[in-house]
């Protein structure tokens, strides 16, 4: 055989490598990968000395679709974890029908206090799109192009829960002796969010707590101030929703939107975030600083995916549980 023919039939060879390789990475991300729903525990020490551990589920990008039993499922036995708190951080629908199975899903939770904020899949149905194109900039939204979803009837089954809306509004929670200051906004990634309005939701709440500083007389003659722990949450994890989060005293913050990249590469991680978070904060817990300030940050790489885009690879669909320690 020639030197040509020897070169091309390497040449063939490893072509058919690489292709048949790649489509192994693609059975294995979609018909497998994609359903192996993984509970990631992390300790978080954000609480004062002393304090009882508070268990916290954070749920995130469930994308959820009538056919999808193993998945509803799934979330209905993490109930069992009996959790202190659960915060969903948005992206709950992936079709027009996804609500029942949410429905179904959550009730398992009913008596566990909960907290939600929107992400842009609770307003707008998904469509098909060139994934390349996330390589270059966060996904556009094109309202005009997507199915408008059922977001009052997913709010009704959050209010059944008896579940606190954080969009753009702030609320309060006792749990296990910690008073809980919450806040949060509606979804960054389709500028829904109103930074302008914290400050007072904060202060209204503050204002209306009997037990806040604010209404001690006399400082001489006050008690211990209360263990009092500040969250922040949002749908996408935008560097400008998480500077000024800190700026306002989160000491934690949760958001999702990102999936962990979805597709990773092994050793290197997600190729692209959606967003302008720093890649190697992508998933996971890590501290976000602003300034002389500075939070932990838990980004939950989510549950579901697109329907158009049903494959994850090296990066499996997760849900968090954060036990909350002292300091």
């Amino acid at each position: 055989m020639s030197r040509a023919g020897s070169a091309g039939r390497a040449l063939a060879l490893s072509t058919g490598a690489v292709v048949a390789a790649g489509a192994a990475a693609f059975a294995w991300g979609s018909l497998v990968e994609r359903r192996m729903f993984t509970l990631r525990e992390v300790d978080v020490p954000v609480l004062a000395p002393g304090s009882d551990p508070i268990k916290v589920l954070h749920l995130s990008d469930l994308h959820m679709a009538p056919w999808q039993r193993d998945k509803q499922e799934w979330v209905r036995g993490l109930a069992g974890l009996k959790p202190d708190l659960v915060v969903n951080t948005g992206d709950n629908l992936g079709h027009a029908d996804g609500i029942p199975g949410i429905e179904y899903a959550l009730e398992a939770f009913r008596g566990i206090p909960g907290i939600f904020v929107n992400g842009s899949n609770d307003y707008f149905g998904p469509i098909l799109k060139n994934p390349l194109k996330y390589f270059g900039a966060p996904s556009l939204l094109r309202t005009a192009m997507h199915e408008k979803l059922d977001i009052d009837g997913l709010h009704a089954v959050f209010a059944d829960l008896g579940w606190v809306d954080l969009n753009n509004a702030a609320g309060a929670l006792d749990l296990n002796g910690t008073h809980l200051e919450l806040f949060g906004v509606d979804d960054p990634h389709i500028r829904r969010d109103r930074l302008d309005l914290i400050t007072r939701a904060i202060d209204d709440l503050r204002a209306s707590d009997p037990l806040s500083e604010e209404h001690w007389p006399d400082p001489e003659e006050a008690s211990e101030p209360r263990p009092t722990l500040t969250i922040g949450v949002a749908h996408a994890p935008y560097q400008r929703v998480l500077n000024s989060f800190v700026n306002h005293g989160a000491q934690l913050i949760l958001a999702g939107h990102t999936h962990g990249g979805q597709v990773c590469v092994p050793r290197f991680g997600a190729l692209v975030t959606n967003c302008d978070i720093p890649r190697q904060q992508v998933k996971g817990l890590s501290l976000w600083d602003s300034g002389l300030h500075s939070a932990y940050l838990n980004v939950s790489a989510g549950l579901g995916t697109s329907i158009y885009a049903p494959v994850r690879f090296a990066c499996p669909p997760e849900a968090t549980l954060l036990t909350l320690t002292a300091a």
